[in-house]
């Protein structure tokens, strides 16, 4: 070992001298600036987490921010599907290129780069940790102002490797009205504070269904907790969102970026603007 600095920020090296945590976080692609990096997750799986990503990075890319999302959902890639790209990711000897949606946001995926769509994907975890890392080390992704890194649920390798490895500049935590929401949503933003990644607030999806008839706003899931959840977290209500069957065919359909109203535009607008 080299003489000591005393410089840990500096040093690679595990020793008993040293007094910082050593930075694991991997430089992006060299034709690459990415400014705002921000997780997507959740406790569970099936709470919409994807459908939330996707919302937000459609409704960014309307405010005329460069956008990209980076699936890191490996194994239930689904972001392509919901933004009608089927074509597979290209490449040459500086990288591989992000498909690009109909609005421009930018796109990498697993489901870009199989053979089929419907091919499974039974790896072992420490290849889908490396597989997430080169989609940011990688990938040709250019100038990009907001990227939405669509998370697995819970709190495995891959939420570990993205906290990690990327400069992640905060979590959005996505959750459903269900008794439940208060140990799963605590357990994912006990994670992110564990890594001192930022918490931005939490965004509950499927809270309500309005009649299209009376307009009456019916607790299909039972009635909403969030608001004191998030106030036993100290954290912020970013959003309240509708089940509309509408919304989930526009994504099955590839349509996710004509959904209107977008009821993330709100949520998008305020990131942009250094609100949240």
């Amino acid at each position: 070992m080299s003489e000591c600095t005393h410089d840990c920020s500096t040093c690679g090296e595990s020793c008993g001298e040293r007094t910082a945590p050593m930075d694991l976080r991997e430089p992006v692609n060299g034709l690459s600036s990415v400014g705002n990096v921000i997780a997507v997750v959740s406790g569970k799986g099936g709470v919409g987490k994807s459908t939330v990503t996707c919302s937000l990075a459609a409704a960014m890319a309307r405010l005329g921010k460069k956008t990209a999302v980076l699936d890191a959902d490996i194994t239930g890639p689904s972001v392509p599907t919901a933004f009608g790209i089927h074509e597979h990711a290209t490449g040459s000897e500086l990288g591989i290129y992000p498909a690009v949606s109909k609005g421009g946001v930018e796109i990498m995926s697993l489901n870009l780069l199989t053979e089929h769509e419907t091919d499974p994907v039974v790896w072992r975890g420490p290849i889908i940790a490396g597989t997430v890392k080169q989609f940011w080390t990688d990938v040709i992704w250019g100038d990009v102002d907001y990227m939405f890194v669509d998370m697995p649920p819970g709190t495995g390798d891959v939420p570990l490797t993205v906290f990690q490895s990327l400069p992640v500049d905060g979590v959005i935590v996505v959750t459903s009205p269900q008794d439940l929401v208060s140990m799963i949503v605590t357990k994912a933003v006990k994670m992110a504070e564990m890594m001192n990644i930022p918490i931005l607030g939490l965004v509950e999806n499927y809270s309500y269904f309005k009649c299209p008839d009376c307009g009456k706003e019916h607790a299909i899931f039972g009635e909403s907790h969030i608001e004191q959840v998030a106030a036993d977290l100290g954290l912020k209500v970013l959003a309240k969102l509708p089940i509309d069957p509408a919304l989930a065919a526009a994504c099955d359909n590839g349509g996710v970026e004509d959904y209107q109203p977008n009821h993330l535009e709100s949520l998008a607008r305020a990131l942009a603007t250094g609100e949240v």
